[in-house]
């Protein structure tokens, strides 16, 4: 048998550029006369920034402490042992980096083990531990201090989780097997399996101790000072810790089917990593802590095997990196300040996107429309918003009268946009009317401003085109709901020059979102593949495949929603024009569908009704089942799967070939940010080479071996 210590440097040895934590033991005496206390704080040498992760050379470290602080313990020299981050950070889990270059099912079964034996260390020392959660921690720094003996948290923690599922594992270092024995079934899995299937949501401090996973909560000005004291009374006796009665029995078993019902909702059945961490935690209902960490170091080694994990942390690196450095983007040095922004309309998109501006920039906002009713309506719906931030607690009062006094609305475009630098349309979807208002624009904006198009899917080009300095006219394309998908889509149009494409991608940074650069194609990226991905399920629809066999085809998946569910959301009518679009561009491959159009010519919002008596499923409306004609060709799911999955690699195949993008990463960043696809297909591209369709149907791959799959 390999020792912990054999096992962490082999392990370090297949990572040498391990971003290292120390593990510092210093000594201090406790208030109250209550002994000498042994604190470790983990610390890797960066600042907030650059948060603290254990790779094998830092479980090392923090062994190398343990020993010291079990020999003081065996000793009597302590008569406790606590642990607790830098400032801000506790520490933030295993290092991903380290993961991706595990090519063997024995060098991942190494990493859960490691973890284990040195985390587990920390429960059976002589004398009492506990964790101080003084700042972010999630995965692995989580874990660690469920192996204390008791734990405390500051309040002013922004975010606290065990992200695992949602990335493709299980928590692999006790989270499953300690966690329900220490606050019962249906919370660990409210933590372990809702929270990371609802876009990894983070809990604050206060929710932290209200679950029971912190014994006591302190501010965060004074966050160790007081749990020192806490810890003191804890020691002395003054201070009983007293912890709920777990429910061992049916509740129990409750709590793991419903764990399961909401992966089923949310993946169905398409991504193993939810499933696993049900099943050990279904296991530990026995308190077998040590059979619940050798079911937890299998499931970590089959899924690190596995091309989901691969996928997911693929995925994780392209909204951290990439989408921080976006391809393609020029000089940021280019960018001209944007000191006042000018929004064309006064609908509900152009509302959103006066409100975003607001209160990102925090610079004036003019909203102007073609009547005053719509200019107040558009201003009012900021006003709104703004004190519903207010009455949240999320803005003061200040700043609340500041933000309202900075946001207007004119009739006279002359007025509003005189003095704007960045001034955006958000009008009707009409070439005419796009190119007719830049026009109006044009001749009363100053020389220097950014003309910006919301549009979803026409020619940034042509509606530059009539202009006299089509050099400053960007796409700069949302996704709704604005305030909540983080993609921007900027396209260059064929005159637009480095400067303004610069101010567009610096104004993407301020608004938060992940800008990723497009050229000026049709639908650009996220509604290309969706128009193509909708449309071939349309089709098979349109020829006589039942709308549920077509929906239920594409629920392995795991997408946010179901296809019709999503034209629901989006509108049939935007789904219709934008379809009609994309059919006069490529009439071979996109198809107009007449049963769409016959459910846009009617009126109706989408295919589906919702009752309260069914638990408001969706049932197709018997209205929309009435004006469907379909065909005699009927396909099975697995049939309607592939052709969809097909049409999808070669519209991607073709995209990259014309150059929309500038690599496969940004089709998958697109879709990841832009359309809610799940992290565990990696965007699209990864999936399309696991599955084999990207080589049947363009015959290579996306992507090159390890990228986003097992290093060869």
């Amino acid at each position: 048998m390999s020792t912990t210590a054999e096992l962490l440097k082999g392990a370090a040895e297949l990572f040498p550029d391990e971003v290292v934590t120390s593990a510092h033991v210093r000594h201090l005496d406790l208030p109250f006369g209550a002994g000498r206390f042994a604190l470790i704080t983990l610390d890797n040498g960066f600042d907030h920034t650059k948060p603290t992760t254990f790779g094998p050379q830092s479980l090392a470290n923090l062994n190398a402490a343990v020993d010291q602080v079990e020999q003081e313990a065996l000793a009597g020299s302590i008569v406790g042992a606590g642990i607790t981050g830098k400032p801000f950070i506790f520490a933030v889990g295993a290092d991903l980096k380290g993961v991706e270059l595990l090519k063997k099912h024995d060098e991942a079964l190494a990493i859960g083990k490691g973890g284990h034996d040195v985390f587990k260390r920390l429960s059976a020392l002589a004398v009492p531990t506990f964790a101080y959660y003084n700042g972010a921690a999630m995965g692995g720094g989580v874990e660690v201090g469920l192996h204390c003996t008791y734990r405390t948290v500051s309040k002013a923690i922004p975010a606290f989780s065990l992200p695992e599922v949602f990335l493709g594992l299980v928590p692999g270092w006790g989270g499953c097997a300690i966690l329900p024995n220490l606050i019962g079934a249906e919370r660990a899995v409210s933590v372990i399996i809702e929270n990371s299937l609802n876009q990894n949501r983070q809990l604050k401090g206060k929710q932290v101790f209200e679950l029971g996973i912190a014994d006591a909560i302190f501010e965060g000005a004074d966050f160790l000072e007081q749990s020192l004291l806490w810890t003191a009374n804890v020691l002395n006796g003054t201070t009983e810790v007293v912890r709920a009665e777990i429910d061992r029995g049916e509740a129990w078993d409750a709590a793991v089917a419903k764990g399961r019902a909401i992966a089923d909702s949310k993946v169905h059945g398409a991504a193993p990593a939810a499933y696993r961490a049900l099943d050990i935690i279904a296991a530990a209902k026995d308190g077998d802590l040590q059979a619940g960490f050798d079911a937890e170091d299998k499931a970590l080694a089959d899924l690190i095997m596995g091309g989901e994990l691969r996928s997911g942390i693929y995925a994780f690196n392209l909204v951290q990196k990439r989408g921080k450095r976006p391809a393609g983007a020029p000089d940021k040095n280019l960018a001209r300040p944007v000191t006042k922004v000018g929004v064309v309309g006064a609908g509900l998109m152009a509302s959103q996107l006066a409100l975003l501006f607001l209160r990102r920039l925090e610079v004036p906002v003019v909203l102007t429309d073609i009547d005053q009713e719509r200019v107040d309506k558009g201003v009012g719906y900021v006003h709104a918003e703004i004190q519903k931030l207010l009455g949240k607690g999320r803005i003061n009062q200040d700043k609340a009268n500041r933000l309202t006094a900075l946001v207007t609305g004119v009739l006279d475009k002359a007025e509003g946009f005189a003095d704007a630098d960045f001034i955006i349309e958000a009008v009707f979807e009409e070439m005419s009317v796009k190119q007719k208002v830049f026009a109006e624009v044009e001749a009363v904006a100053p020389a220097h401003a950014i003309l910006a198009t919301n549009t979803s899917s026409l020619s940034v080009s042509e509606m530059a085109s009539k202009l006299q300095h089509p050099e400053r006219v960007v796409g700069f394309h949302f996704f709704n709901p604005v305030a909540i998908l983080p993609l921007l889509e900027i396209v260059r149009g064929e005159q637009t020059d480095d400067a303004s494409l610069a101010t567009a991608f610096g104004v993407a940074k301020k608004l938060k979102k992940t800008a990723v650069l497009t050229k000026d194609a049709p639908a650009f990226v996220v509604n290309r593949i969706l128009t193509r991905f909708m449309g071939e399920i349309q089709n098979v629809i349109d020829e006589g495949t039942p709308v549920v066999t077509a929906e239920k085809a594409i629920e392995p998946l795991g997408l946010p929603m179901s296809p019709l569910v999503l034209l629901e959301l989006v509108g049939p009518a935007i789904g219709l024009h934008v379809s009609e679009t994309l059919n006069r561009a490529f009439p071979e491959r996109f198809t107009v569908s007449p049963n769409l159009a016959a459910v846009v010519k009617a009126g109706k919002r989408g295919f589906y009704v919702y009752n309260a008596e069914n638990g408001f499923k969706p049932e197709l409306d018997p209205e929309v089942a009435a004006l469907l004609v379909q065909g005699d060709s009927v396909l099975t799911e697995e049939q309607v799967r592939m052709r969809v999955l097909d049409a999808v690699a070669q519209e991607i195949g073709l995209m990259l070939e014309e150059g929309v993008v500038a690599e496969a990463q940004d089709i998958d960043l697109c879709l990841i940010t832009g359309a809610g696809w799940p992290f565990h297909l990696g965007g699209i591209t990864p999936y399309l080479d696991r599955e084999g369709v990207s080589e049947r149907v363009n015959g290579k791959k996306f992507l090159a071996p390890g990228v986003a799959s097992v290093p060869a």
